[in-house]
């Protein structure tokens, strides 16, 4: 029996040294420091580990590992363009950012492996009379959020997940109510593409939006709201707010038609320094940390500053 023992003991203990540590594990850092100044905003997961996060400086692009914490600039900036909102389609391999430059806003598209720009989609007027500020990709289309218009904008993709014609606004009805200042922000998407999901950042709304008719309905908190929301992420009928300024992160349990849902958690953290977009990696929630009340981007009326930013890993 003694012997039966320690072969299992032994057994074991050579599953546990051959098993890579799970996703969210302590090998994966905390904190994965950026480029001093680099005014980060967008962010999303590539392929393996890889994650990408937009400059609102330049419009360059940072690469970097999840596991190591290592990085560099892969996309190069150019003068006077900003990118704020990220997304990587698995599909085709392309990374799609969403800014503007001096010519008017529209959509980046990278090569995810090289940092190459392979293509540019104009949509409408630089900001500030538009200000393209999230996007997610689906199957057939990527849609766009325009934070100074009663839109959203869809350019359609070919089953390859390479865009397939020009931009189009779908004007928003229904619950959503256009104020001054910032209007929708974040967005995300079901599994399927049949429903998106914005938030209104000055009103604190969540809505469900039809992506073929534009139609919006108020998503019932039960009185609960998320003002400030910024990125925003879906994993099931969960749905993560980053709520810039109030250095938080707010867990919405959606019940099936994403017609109500229930503040579950709000996350804290003394890591986060006015987070700005989120993406999810297994068990973990990275969030880039923008310091908006350290230095507002130059297009904002801010000017360079040599500050320190990074992603932080919160446990979901």
């Amino acid at each position: 029996m003694a012997v039966k023992r320690v072969l299992v003991l032994i057994g074991v203990a050579a599953i546990m040294i051959a098993s890579p540590a799970p996703v969210g594990a302590s090998s994966f850092p905390v904190s994965i420091p950026l480029p001093v100044g680099f005014y980060p905003e967008g962010i999303a997961v590539g392929r393996g580990h890889q994650f990408y996060v937009g400059s609102l400086l330049n419009g360059g692009v940072y690469k970097g590992d999840l596991r190591t914490g290592q990085g560099e600039v892969f996309a190069s900036g150019v003068p006077g363009r900003v990118v704020v909102g990220l997304s990587f389609d698995r599909r085709s391999g392309l990374l799609w950012g969403v800014g503007f430059d001096a010519t008017g806003s529209g959509a980046f598209i990278f090569d995810g492996r090289s940092g190459e720009q392979v293509a540019e989609i104009e949509i409408t007027d630089p900001f500030p009379r538009s200000f393209l500020n999230d996007l997610v990709v689906t199957r057939d289309a990527v849609y766009i959020t325009d934070s100074q218009r009663d839109v959203i904008w869809s350019v359609p993709l070919d089953r390859r997940g390479r865009p397939a014609g020009p931009a189009r606004a779908i004007p928003l009805s229904g619950d959503f109510t256009f104020v001054t200042g910032t209007n929708l922000n974040g967005i995300t998407a079901t599994a399927n593409g049949r429903q998106l999901i914005a938030v209104h950042s000055t009103l604190g709304v969540l809505y469900r939006i039809d992506p073929s008719t534009g139609a919006a309905t108020e998503i019932d908190l039960g009185g609960d709201a998320v003002p400030r929301g910024d990125g925003i992420e879906l994993h099931g009928r969960t749905l993560y707010v980053v709520q810039n300024f109030l250095n938080q992160v707010t867990v919405v349990s959606l019940d099936r038609r994403l017609a109500a849902g229930e503040v579950t958690e709000v996350i804290r953290s003394d890591l986060l320094r006015v987070p700005s977009t989120a993406a999810l990696f297994g068990s973990s929630l990275y969030v880039v940390n923008a310091r908006f009340n350290v230095a507002l981007p130059p297009f904002l009326g801010g000017r360079p500053m040599a500050i320190d930013y990074d992603v932080v890993r919160l446990r979901r």
